[in-house]
């Protein structure tokens, strides 16, 4: 019901747009959300977009490098990520849940998962 895509490689400094599109229920109530999980690491909130209004929501390692946004008529949200960094490497999701949280347990509909990798 959630199709993210859009990782692959790229160099320090770089950009990538996810894509994450929404089918098979209607997600316009829920809020929008990207996680991140890197290897031996916890999964972690990368930002969040609600769909009515449009509010957006980052962790402060992102501000200013991560956009989030939504295409309601394609029922699809994008995470535009720009100055990519190595430490930002990690398998990426697009996640549905009830409220803007940071807390990956409150999600309730998730992608499959995209890779992102920064080399250095």
């Amino acid at each position: 019901q959630l199709q993210a895509s859009g990782g692959g490689l790229v160099q320090a400094g770089g950009s990538l747009r996810l894509s994450c599109a929404a089918s098979g229920r209607t997600f316009s109530s829920y809020v929008m959300g990207w996680l991140r999980q890197a290897p031996g690491k916890e999964r972690e909130f990368v930002a969040a977009i609600t769909w009515s209004g449009g509010r957006s929501y980052y962790p402060d390692f992102v501000k200013g490098r991560f956009t989030i946004s939504g295409d309601i008529a394609k029922s699809t949200v994008y995470l535009q990520m720009n100055s990519l960094k190595p430490e930002d490497t990690a398998v990426y999701y697009c996640a549905a849940g009830a409220v803007v949280t940071y807390a990956s347990r409150q999600y309730d509909y998730w992608g499959q998962g995209t890779q992102v990798t920064v080399s250095s």
